[in-house]
């Protein structure tokens, strides 16, 4: 039975704070009380007419948020509360949705909409509620009024997005497009009902599979889209292009027929229609682009018969004609465009499809960019400047360096004087386009390398100069130089070029992270980014001075950001990301000293100091700051060794924390790396702490809210501890063997045809190798007899992923491996594990045939150490 909730709901939404405390306590208390008879009391409010609509609105949110959320595992614990309702109740509330769909109310119809659609995500893949799809059509087949028909067509696309295909019959799929189709091609009807009809036809594009191989099927849907496409309302069109976009990623295979009818109406819609369409139109040939380079990258350029047949090669026969339609949009620049982050336009999303065109066709581009390249480069108006500048450099990936290098040589002096341009947006591109040489062309070892030891001063001398400029120049700036420095990271000698501008790029770039002339955050964020590229690429021992003055200064800096006076959350903010970055560099200046027997001692004597401020710094309990300071650690622990024991007592707390902190998973999975370091660094002097961490590990792994990511690494962590630790392992073996046994086990049950859940298997069965691989080595000089009872398990598990065919290398290898270990550890007991077992012999063998050689080495090994006990 329904209960009246109308003053609740609206003394909810009062200004009052008191009465709107108590309410929303009052709405909660009835939501605990008794859930199936208040979510029948909303959807009675919501499908009220004579209700205000201030009720009807909260009403429809809350039993929306009753059915659905973003965390996984609170959808999962929703969606059983909705099963468990009694099935009477249930059909109440979706009579009162079904029937609020005919509501004179806009927002009532449209929340009535997705509610439908969330119960029938829940219901549908169980097999309930099948009769939903024929009780929304019948909307369509009576004379109602348009309103029905747009809610109807609305649910119908928001159920085909919240379903998967396979939850359908064809019969149904065949109803809605019929639907949807009649929706799109009435002239009588009004525009909301035809835009409702485009958009449940984008929706409802992942389940016409069967009907687009149906040529005439795929015929009449393909001549509706594109005659929606010229429709006169704005809205219309743009849905229209959208389904076109989806229809060429989808469906690329059967578009050969169609492309002439869509290279027009993209072209005219290009040249002459409003923005949103314009935009859209363009998206098409990026999804194009897209769909081909995919095609090529999996056939690595070979032309066999099967890339062929899907190989269409569309962008390549319109080239003559796309190019120049997306050069004359680099022309319609806005004046702010550069100030906005946010701003996408004409002339950004033609650019960004040239380049796609670019990696599409490759050398092809060149020709036809370089005449428009040279015609409006020296043009008063900037609009052709920029234009020009934009071009040049959207073409740099997909053409060979040989085609490129010689333009670019011929043109570096020609964009090292546009810095200078009066315009400030030429200069934005300008370094921008210097950046992308830098990016793609700019290797040493490579023999048409675009910068030599004679043009680097003078780009140094540009860069530095320029870096000074407006804040959005000098971001582009930031990146020309962390491109410029990442190109010498590998190289050798030949990285001693940027040895003599070290200490002036480096004030250059704290000089601009200072910057009070910008409140973009992104300046400062990416001068530190840059600094610590610069400081990877640097050459050691030369510029340990400099980089020994650094690490005090950035010391210097993180301290001072205790002292800056919060007031506010915003505050708080602020202060974390600037520690956050702090952190970052202090990382990155940790590992690149340390590496180095000559420079360790650096990092030893200022590790107290150090330690010190990270632990400030977690005492400010920020989490972004958590992960970058952990982080930090990790690479001090490292660092110092066994030294780092000192540090552990007062650390452990904030470790503690970070291992419980299941809610921003990224913190906990960062403390689980740590501890890993930490391990490789104490040896057994971890051990007063490990059972505060074993406990945390195990509850970690047992807590169903845990982001799934953190859980491989938790794995991989037991190794750590267990190599660290040796025997002493032995204590938690009866708590962490059956986790790992648990874990494998559920490796055969992960979905096969999902490729996030293929990964996933991957990184748990690397995780749950290494642990493995852990355990045996740690028990291998005492007590290796514990591990004989759990070695029939590992031996089938491996068994299993030798015979899975979606493993990767990195699985094969760590699999491998553990067949070593298992034979190192247990020595002659092996042979009765590997009885009457004779995979072993062709994953071996199928590892000689890999052309990877740390594959192969790791394999020798195992083959000896095998070799040795089962032969």
């Amino acid at each position: 039975m329904a209960m009246e909730i109308t003053q609740v709901l609206l003394s909810a939404q009062s200004p009052d704070g008191k009465i709107r405390s108590s309410a929303e306590e009052v709405l909660k208390q009835l939501q605990e009380q008794n859930l199936p008879c208040f979510l029948l009391s909303l959807s009675a409010e919501l499908s009220n007419d004579q209700k205000p609509p201030e009720s009807r609105r909260l009403a429809g949110i809350i039993l929306k948020n009753s059915l659905d959320a973003k965390d996984s595992a609170k959808k999962e614990e929703l969606s059983q509360r909705w099963v468990n309702i009694e099935p009477s109740v249930k059909a109440q509330i979706k009579e009162s949705l079904l029937k609020t769909l005919g509501s004179s109310v806009g927002e009532a119809r449209h929340t009535s909409s997705q509610v439908i659609a969330k119960i029938a995500s829940i219901e549908i893949p169980r097999m309930e509620w099948l009769e939903v799809i024929a009780q929304l059509l019948s909307n369509m087949s009576q004379q109602g009024p348009p309103a029905l028909k747009q809610a109807t067509l609305e649910t119908l696309g928001y159920v085909c997005e919240e379903i998967s295909p396979q939850d359908l019959e064809q019969d149904q799929v065949n109803a809605i497009l019929t639907a949807v189709a009649h929706g799109m091609t009435q002239t009588s009807q009004n525009s909301e009902v035809r835009l409702a009809a485009v958009r449940a036809l984008y929706n409802a594009l992942d389940f016409a599979q069967t009907n687009f191989e149906n040529e005439m099927e795929r015929n009449f849907i393909m001549k509706v889209v594109c005659e929606t496409a010229v429709s006169n309302e704005l809205e219309i069109r743009k849905a229209a292009f959208e389904c076109l976009v989806s229809i060429s990623s989808m469906y690329y295979e059967v578009l050969e027929p169609y492309m002439e009818t869509l290279f027009t109406l993209t072209a005219n819609a290009v040249k002459a229609d409003e923005e949103p369409v314009a935009l859209q139109a363009i998206e098409f040939w990026s999804s194009i682009c897209d769909e081909e380079i995919q095609i090529q990258e999996e056939y690595d350029g070979a032309e066999t018969a099967s890339s062929g047949s899907l190989h269409s090669h569309f962008v390549e026969k319109a080239l003559l004609l796309l190019v120049p339609m997306l050069l004359e949009t680099l022309l319609k620049q806005e004046e702010d465009q550069d100030q906005d982050d946010e701003t996408w336009n004409l002339s950004m999303a033609g650019g960004t499809c040239l380049g796609l065109v670019a990696k599409t066709v490759g050398d092809a581009i060149v020709p036809l960019v370089m005449p428009f390249v040279e015609g409006n480069i020296t043009k008063s108006d900037w609009h052709c400047r920029e234009a020009a500048t934009f071009a040049f450099g959207s073409i740099l990936e997909g053409p060979s360096v040989e085609k490129l290098a010689p333009l670019v040589h011929a043109g570096l002096e020609f964009l090292l004087n546009a810095m200078k341009d009066q315009n400030c947006h030429v200069k934005d591109t300008t370094a921008w386009t210097l950046g992308r040489i830098f990016e793609v062309l700019h290797s040493p070892p490579v023999t048409h390398s675009v910068i030599t030891a004679a043009s680097f001063p003078r780009i140094m001398s540009v860069l530095l100069e320029s870096i000074k400029d407006a804040p959005n120049v000098s971001l582009k700036v930031c990146g020309a130089i962390y491109f410029l420095a990442h190109g010498y990271e590998d190289a050798g000698p030949e990285s001693s070029i940027l040895t003599p501008f070290l200490g002036e790029v480096i004030s250059a770039l704290l000089l601009t992270a200072d910057r009070s002339d910008t409140g973009n955050s992104r300046l400062r964020a990416s001068a530190y980014e840059t600094l610590n590229e610069i400081v990877r690429s640097s050459r050691i021992p030369e510029t340990a001075n400099i980089l020994c003055q650094l690490l005090q200064e950035i010391m210097k800096r993180l301290g001072q950001t205790m002292e800056i006076q919060v007031f506010s959350s915003d505050d708080r903010e602020k202060q974390g990301d600037l520690q956050a970055l702090l952190c970052g560099v202090l990382q990155v200046l940790v590992q690149k000293l340390s590496a180095c027997d000559e420079t360790r001692f650096i990092i030893q004597q200022a590790a107290d100091g150090m330690m010190v401020l990270f632990l400030k710094v977690f005492a400010c309990r920020s989490s972004t700051v958590h992960e970058e300071a952990m982080l930090a650690i990790g690479a001090l622990a490292y660092a110092t060794g066994p030294e780092f024991a000192k540090y552990m007592p007062e650390f452990y707390k904030y470790l503690d924390m970070g291992l419980q902190n299941f809610e921003e998973y990224q913190v906990c999975s960062i403390s689980v790396g740590v501890v890993g370091d930490i391990c490789r660094a104490l040896d057994d002097k971890i051990l007063p702490f490990c059972d505060g961490i074993m406990t945390h590990l195990l509850k970690d792994l047992s807590n169903s809210m845990l982001h799934r990511s953190v859980k491989p690494p938790i794995f991989s962590c037991f190794g750590d501890i267990a190599l660290a630790i040796g025997e002493h392992f032995e204590k938690y073996l009866p708590y962490a063997m059956p986790m790992l046994q648990g874990a494998s086990e559920l490796c055969s049950r992960l979905e096969t045809a999902d490729e996030d859940m293929i990964d996933y298997g991957n990184q748990l069965r690397h995780g749950i190798f290494e642990a493995y691989s852990g355990i045996l080595q740690g028990f291998k000089s005492s007590k290796a007899e514990l591990m004989m009872p759990y070695g029939g398990h590992l031996l089938q598990f491996i068994e299993a992923v030798f015979r899975d065919k979606n493993r990767d290398e990195g699985v094969t290898k760590a699999a491998v491996a553990v067949m070593g270990d298992l034979a190192d550890t247990l020595g002659p007991n092996t042979k009765i594990l590997f009885k009457d077992c004779t995979f072993h012999i062709d994953f071996l063998g199928e590892c000689f045939q890999s052309d990877n050689d740390q594959l192969k080495e790791t394999a020798t090994w195992t083959q000896g150490m095998l070799g040795r006990v089962v032969s």
